[in-house]
């Protein structure tokens, strides 16, 4: 089971904070392995052709998904990382706003997409993600989540895009 991997820290990154610590669960081959292929029976293969990845730990997973099915894989980076021309989505931080990028060509007109991304929390971020991939031609299918932090409600940002998440918290 994935979640043997998870390691909680107390009080990071500031006190009251229970993260959930994922770096044991990339340490481990075995661990690994497990949960990309969970995150590959979660949503049917068929149903989409691309897999996007958000920055920084969504292309961990996202990689590793599009590697084992032969899919391709598009990064959803934040502002000023990419280096061709960008299509731009704001988003809301606890202390303010956020910007992610996508290249404009990165996805045909009518693609099917999972998002993928290691930790649903708020949902603002894939909440972005999703628009800046309608905005620029894609179909969002699915989203697919190690962790999901439920007593957060993020999926509800995320309707009507079918939410999976391996481990709920």
């Amino acid at each position: 089971m994935v979640e043997r991997y998870i390691r909680d820290v107390p009080d990071f990154p500031k006190k009251g904070i229970l993260f959930k610590d994922i770096t044991p669960l990339l340490q481990s081959a075995e661990g690994l392995q497990e949960c990309l292929d969970k995150m590959a029976a979660a949503v049917d293969p068929k149903s989409y052709d691309l897999i996007c990845g958000i920055e920084s730990r969504g292309f961990i997973f996202g990689m590793g998904l599009a590697a084992k099915l032969k899919k391709g894989f598009v990064p959803i980076r934040k502002r000023g990382k990419l280096p061709w021309k960008t299509a731009s989505q704001a988003y809301e931080l606890e202390y303010g706003t956020d910007h992610i990028e996508v290249h404009v060509d990165a996805v045909k007109p009518g693609q099917k997409v999972l998002l993928v991304d290691d930790l649903l929390a708020t949902g603002g971020t894939m909440e972005a993600a999703l628009k800046l991939v309608k905005q620029i031609g894609g179909v969002p299918v699915a989203t697919s989540f190690v962790i999901e932090l439920g007593f957060l409600k993020g999926r509800e940002k995320l309707k009507p895009t079918p939410v999976h998440a391996l481990l709920k918290f």
